[in-house]
């Protein structure tokens, strides 16, 4: 895919593998959206692809708030009149066995890894339509475990790995929900695995040391935002670089509706939808 000229907003690209990816993409030609929660890392994301001939801009915001998920996608709309790729990346690791909670009252993982994207996305598929062809593309990953319908907020049995591999199969179902109701619009979604304990904070944190590099990682993000192989492909979930098949509750119509009811109400859409 050609990239000069094309917007791309990754969330989470001021460490770790979303910043190798934002840095790629904006050497390639693209205008790079920057997301973080600290202005100090964003700026020198920024000044890293300018020095590269790139054009980036960056966006503050904590993604454990819906109202600051909002604030992006106000920001985006503001500042663009496309946006051809959107790629949700930013995420909370397993590290800690102690329950948290986002600004909303969600369990945090859940909040951040999932529904932050499933607004965002939401917030932001006027635009992407407008520019189809146009991709997203959620990072989740090989750790998955079926969404408990009955205790979604895990306020029972509570441990960090759980969350984090909850909040990642969500992300999936998601995916593979919102590739039908894209159908013939021109706006693909898939998702992936990217690289098993990658070179990151995240993973430094959870006290695992790493198997892989964060540019392997980055190689396959790149992969399904601008591969043409990929071109009119939708609701698939990778392995790294290999086409794959998440948990078997992706691929559960009835959880994926369940998912998207819950989700709409979460975030306050559920009436939206209504009354469309």
């Amino acid at each position: 895919m050609e990239l000069k000229d094309k917007t791309i907003l990754i969330t989470g690209s001021t460490d770790g593998v979303g910043r190798v990816v934002a840095q790629r993409l904006g050497a390639a030609g693209a205008r790079v959206l920057v997301h973080g929660r600290d202005p100090t890392r964003g700026k020198a994301v920024i000044a890293t692809i300018e020095a590269d001939g790139g054009k980036a801009e960056f966006l503050a915001a904590d993604l454990a708030s819906l109202a600051e998920v909002r604030r992006v996608a106000e920001a985006v709309r503001a500042r663009t009149s496309s946006l051809d790729i959107l790629i949700n990346n930013a995420g909370v690791g397993t590290a800690g066995d102690k329950r948290q909670t986002s600004a909303d009252g969600h369990e945090l993982r859940f909040a951040v890894n999932y529904l932050a994207g499933f607004l965002l996305t939401s917030e932001l598929l006027p635009l992407l339509r407008d520019s189809a062809p146009a991709r997203i593309v959620n990072v989740a990953s090989a750790g998955q475990q079926a969404i408990d319908f009955g205790d979604v907020m895990l306020t029972h049995g509570y441990s960090g790995v759980r969350a984090y591999c909850q909040s990642k199969l969500a992300q999936i179902l998601f995916t593979v929900d919102l590739a039908e109701q894209l159908k013939d619009t021109g706006v693909t979604v898939n998702a992936l695995h990217p690289a098993s304990y990658m070179d990151t904070t995240m993973v430094r944190q959870a006290g695992v040391t790493p198997w892989s590099s964060v540019e392997t990682g980055a190689d396959a993000i790149v992969n399904l935002a601008t591969s043409s192989a990929l071109e009119g492909r939708s609701g698939l979930y990778f392995d790294g670089l290999r086409e794959s098949r998440a948990d078997a509750q992706a691929y559960d119509a009835g959880a994926r509706q369940k998912l998207r009811s819950l989700s709409l109400d979460l975030v306050g859409l559920a009436q939206t939808k209504e009354q469309h």
